[in-house]
């Protein structure tokens, strides 16, 4: 019989290698929502599995996550994801996305018969990824984490990503604890730019805890209170991944404190993270550092 393996977090998504062109300058990047989430969990303590799909060839860029090789489930796909991101403005807060190649779709059956976990975080990156149904069946076995940029982000015409609304939203929303969005994707689902009236609509189509990210904070409603926390980064050099970063310090802070605690945690950790690029890989003591300083 398989040993069960049990973790704090199950981060799921697709690795994906970018091409940033941010002013001209071109860097290659391993990265991913999967990559940028795992890297924060394991980091600050949290026992992190993964699970993600990409070509074998490619298999070298596994060397990307930090978590020990024995949790990374890596599926063999046909194509390995690939986006490249052209930043338009030194605030890297707006970019045309394309999809150079996309890997194979998530399934219930690709989830390890053999693990357990307190969280399972979709890490998605276009819309497509995961079968939705994965959502409700991972429901029954612990809480449901899921980042709304894996079921908006559309490769459209020429590649380019388009986003548009999740249509089945009303239906999976109930099967969600913590979803996260940015401001653009809030709008998106509910038709207005004001974070919190955005946020209290998404608490009442189901979801139990909203994140809305933007620029300068971060804020979380859970039907009764907003909580929101300033994003205090001395620069952005590392701007790529503050989502996904922001996301999972979030959820497995609340695995041991409240909503207040776990958001200032995850604020500080972020701001640390953007000013270097790169999946954040300090550690807990930075981050308690970085709150006296600077909170």
């Amino acid at each position: 019989m398989m040993k069960m393996k049990r973790y704090n977090t199950f981060v799921m998504g697709h690795i994906s290698i970018d091409e940033n062109i941010y002013q001209g300058e071109f860097v290659k990047e391993i990265g991913g929502a999967v990559v940028h989430s795992s890297c924060t969990s394991y980091a600050v303590g949290y026992k992190t599995g993964i699970l993600t799909k990409l070509s074998f060839r490619d298999k070298d860029y596994l060397e990307a996550f930090t978590i020990p090789k024995e949790d990374i489930f890596a599926l063999d796909s046909k194509n390995t994801t690939s986006i490249r991101n052209i930043y338009l403005n030194p605030d890297r807060e707006r970019r045309i996305c394309i999809a150079l190649s996309i890997a194979d779709p998530f399934t219930i059956d690709d989830i390890p018969d053999n693990i357990h976990s307190q969280i399972y975080h979709f890490a998605g990156l276009i819309s497509g990824e995961f079968d939705n149904e994965m959502i409700k069946f991972l429901h029954n076995k612990g809480k449901v984490a899921l980042d709304v940029q894996g079921f908006l982000r559309n490769a459209g015409e020429n590649k380019k990503m388009v986003f548009k609304d999740w249509e089945e939203k009303k239906e999976y929303l109930p099967f969600i604890d913590y979803l996260k969005t940015d401001a653009a994707e809030a709008k998106i689902m509910t038709g207005t730019t004001d974070r919190k009236i955005a946020a209290k609509i998404l608490f009442e189509w189901g979801a139990k805890e909203v994140m809305i990210t933007y620029n300068k904070e971060v804020l979380i409603y859970d039907g009764r209170k907003y909580y929101i926390s300033r994003l205090k980064p001395r620069n952005i050099s590392g701007r790529t991944g503050r989502g996904d970063t922001c996301f999972s310090a979030y959820i497995t802070e609340r695995l041991n404190k409240d909503i207040e605690g776990a958001l200032l945690f995850a604020s500080a950790l972020v701001s640390l993270k953007m000013e270097k690029p790169g999946p954040f890989k300090g550690t807990r003591d930075e981050v308690e550092d970085y709150i006296k300083k600077y909170y």
